[in-house]
């Protein structure tokens, strides 16, 4: 109902008329259904209708929290285009409170509101009572209404939490997450199994429970292998690490293994029958916090230990022996010394140093590594503007795959999602787009080409959108589309003569890109009812195979190679 009333951005009209002109902003978290985005832009259509208004802009931000501005990237547009002077409307348009956010702190939500007032753009809240017109019942009102938004979401938190709390203390799994050798089994209220849980999955209905699984045997004989070598053999993380990756044996991620999942599996209460809830907790997305012992809730998991109480005891006390808490007083006076001797300091000496704490120690003691250094009056070589700009960025990538997003729906009829980390577009499970930032690096002389890179991580399908930053890193220079076979890799490393290489296309300008995008996904679209599947290859022995680190699969007789 509401999309007959959008008016496509950049149609031009009278000045007199745009005064009556104005924009919806609608958001939808995990709430009643009263709250879609389609019933809003119904009563905001109907409202407009009422009150002589043309939406000619759509600000969406659909399964966003409204307890923080953070995450929510069409409010911060909006914004953005209220108080640059862009904005080509009067009016912004509200289903409800509500909807324009549950901050905690009321102040905030006001604050938000006085900005887009300071710029001329009036916000008026549909669904509402009374009218925001700036008089004392007006303020009395919206205040009130703030209050119980926030109030709402605290006690909703509460409720929550004291829900999982009983559920996890009944034997259930709390949460989507799993260690290795764990799967998750959803039963019905009379424990009836209804299949297996994959990762990213979640339980159908409110009142299915989540039950845990021992894995496979070649994970479970990995598990006490890993117990073994730590209480019996006393290894340390390191080697037992070495040795799993040495024998390729993946992760439960299907990676390699790290130091730090070593102790990880050996603190996990899993693996003897046991769930642990409630360790840590991050209420109303504040700062995670640590919780103590006695808050945490216990259940037994009804599932078999898959090692030894015995042994897991053992490990325990060797974990708790081999944990030395020093002052931190003592840390950055190691640090000093070890600065001193090596004349400078860097990751890979700290953790590689004798009586030195590891990396995330001193980031978790003093709030970053340079924030330890500074403390000790050095000042590291290395850049690190990379990192103060990384949340601006990351925000940007946001931005520009929301815009995507939207030119997707509106041009090529695509049900188009965002992930969480607002870097790519899904369409049935399938990665489409992903747009990467990709940092100039300072030139080794005149005669060397400019050369930028880019953090792919382990995205490996899907068009690469990279945004070239200029010489300073503080603007987008231009864009380069990168198709889906490039080959994979962490790092995508850019240069004036390696576009051809990469068969990548430069565009100047990012409706251009969008342009070439929206193109390249519709003759896809239009090619892929006719394309044929490719067929799944099999083993000699009749098998899939197998995915994962090393492309090895672990069979029982492999675990004697650890021992």
């Amino acid at each position: 109902m509401g999309n007959w009333l959008v008016v496509p951005q950049g149609t031009g009209l009278a000045r007199r008329t745009r005064a009556r002109r104005a924009a919806q902003y609608v958001r939808m978290s995990r709430e009643l259904q009263r709250y879609s985005i389609k019933n809003q832009m119904a009563a905001i259509a109907a409202y407009a209708e009422a009150n002589a208004l043309t939406i000619v802009r759509t600000y969406a931000d659909e399964g966003r929290s409204g307890l923080r501005i953070k995450g929510r990237p069409g409010l911060i547009e909006l914004i953005e285009d209220v108080q640059s002077g862009q904005a080509d409307f009067d009016h912004i348009l509200v289903y409800d409170v509500s909807r324009w956010g549950r901050f905690q702190d009321v102040d905030e939500s006001a604050y938000y509101e006085f900005l887009c007032k300071r710029s001329g753009v009036q916000v008026e809240y549909c669904a509402e009572l009374f009218k925001n017109d700036g008089t004392f019942v007006s303020g009395i009102a919206k205040s009130l209404k703030r209050g119980m938004a926030a109030e709402w979401s605290r006690e909703l938190s509460v409720k929550v939490h004291a829900g999982h709390c009983r559920v996890a203390s009944l034997g259930y799994r709390v949460g989507a997450p799993v260690g290795y050798g764990l799967r998750r089994l959803m039963v019905d209220e009379s424990e009836h199994p209804k299949g297996f849980l994959e990762k990213g999955q979640f339980k159908a209905l409110q009142s299915d429970r989540v039950r845990l699984q021992p894995g496979s045997a070649e994970e479970t004989a990995v598990i006490r292998i890993i117990f073994d070598q730590f209480v019996n053999g006393r290894k340390s993380y390191s080697d037992i690490r070495r040795q799993l990756n040495d024998a390729g044996i993946a992760n439960h991620n299907g990676r390699p293994w790290t130091d730090g999942m070593i102790p990880t599996i050996l603190a996990n209460e899993n693996y003897i029958g046991k769930t642990i809830y409630n360790r840590t907790s991050r209420r109303l997305g504040q700062k995670l916090v640590k919780n103590p012992d006695h808050a945490w809730v216990r259940g037994a998991a009804a599932i078999e230990p898959i090692v030894d109480p015995s042994i897991f005891a053992r490990a325990q006390k060797l974990l708790a022996e081999r944990r030395v808490e020093i002052p931190e007083d003592e840390m950055l006076l190691r640090l000093r010394l070890t600065l001193r001797r090596r004349g400078k300091l860097n990751s890979h000496i700290i953790n590689t140093t004798l009586g030195l704490n590891h990396v995330s120690s001193y980031v978790k003691h003093f709030g970053s590594l340079r924030k330890a250094y500074a403390l000790i009056g050095y000042v590291s070589p290395r850049d690190c503007d990379w990192i103060d700009t990384k949340d601006l960025w990351a925000s940007e990538q946001a931005k520009h795959a929301a815009e995507l997003a939207e030119v997707l729906r509106t041009d090529l009829g695509l049900q188009v999602d965002l992930v969480p980390d607002g870097i790519a577009l899904h369409v049935g499970g399938e990665r489409l787009v992903s747009f990467l930032v990709a940092r100039r690096l300072g030139r080794r002389g005149e005669d060397h080409a400019a050369q930028w890179k880019a953090y792919r991580r382990q995205i490996s399908s899907g068009l690469l959108a990279v945004m070239r930053l200029d010489a300073a890193n503080r603007e987008i220079e231009d864009y380069v589309l990168l198709p889906a076979s490039l080959r994979s890799g962490r790092y995508v490393w850019l240069s004036s003569g390696s576009l051809r290489r990469h068969r990548g296309v430069l565009y100047r300008e990012r409706g251009a890109l969008f342009a070439a995008i929206t193109a390249t996904l519709a003759r896809t679209s239009r090619a892929a009812p006719t394309s044929s599947a490719p067929s799944k290859k099999r083993s000699k022995s009749g098998q899939p195979k197998a995915r994962g680190f090393g492309g090895r699969r672990l069979r029982c007789g492999d675990t004697k190679s650890l021992r």
